[in-house]
């Protein structure tokens, strides 16, 4: 099977491993680039205590950035959407992590089932709303870092004529809202595949799924749970 996988160039290759073990054929359209602002996540380390929020591995690789600044914080709690992002903080050197299955708000839950007290979330742009809207039902007070913007990037249009160039994907991946978003405006993009409507959409989560159009929703599969080895499973 085609896949087509629209994340980001450093995750993409990642999955595209993944996909070839299962046996199927990648074709990688990175969608969005990272901008990182390691100066900002330093800054809000070096200024608060008390346990670390993230809900996306990109935010460790923005700390991996720091080096020896981060040493002192490596003792601090942190809190991860998924299982994928707690492992990478560990790699780091992090030594008390918990992780959530589900999304920013199931986060929010298990941080405050762990009453941490103060908390500090290292933040992307754009980004969903789930997890500080929850922290503040909870009452939950916290703190906000803004350290990596999630940057559109335009597909230039010979890498589209490559990956059409033997026959439309038979399902595509998409793990944000914005970049189904980004994808559905590029007109080459969207046009094609409504020509093309067999191809399945995979979404990571019902969030991810709004942002598909109304004439292709038939062909749209959710993952069960919002991670890559539930996503993946549908194929």
């Amino acid at each position: 099977m085609r896949v087509l996988v629209t994340r980001p160039a450093h995750s993409a290759t990642r999955t595209a491993q993944r996909l070839r073990d299962m046996g199927h054929e990648p074709l990688l359209l990175p969608l969005r680039q990272p901008l990182h602002d390691s100066y900002a996540a330093a800054d809000a380390l070096a200024t608060t205590s008390g346990a670390i929020a993230v809900t996306s591995a990109e935010a460790i690789r923005v700390l991996s950035a720091l080096g020896e600044q981060l040493h002192p914080h490596l003792a601090r709690p942190l809190f991860a959407v998924g299982e994928t992002t707690a492992d990478e903080a560990r790699s780091l050197g992090f030594r008390s992590v918990a992780s959530s299955r589900g999304n920013g708000g199931d986060l929010a839950d298990l941080v405050a089932a762990e009453k941490p007290g103060s908390l500090l979330y290292l933040a992307g742009t754009p980004r969903a709303e789930a997890f500080e809207r929850r922290l503040r039902e909870l009452g939950i007070h916290f703190s906000v870092a803004e350290c990596y913007r999630m940057q559109p990037t335009a597909p230039d249009p010979a890498e589209i004529d490559a990956i059409v160039a033997n026959g439309y994907p038979d399902a595509i991946l998409f793990y944000s809202r914005q970049t189904a978003e980004d994808f559905f405006r590029v007109p080459e993009l969207r046009s094609a595949l409504l020509e093309h409507s067999a191809a399945r959409l995979l979404c990571l989560s019902e969030a991810v799924a709004q942002a598909i159009p109304t004439a292709l929703k038939k062909t749209v599969l959710i993952s069960p749970m919002p991670d890559e080895k539930s996503l993946l499973s549908l194929l």
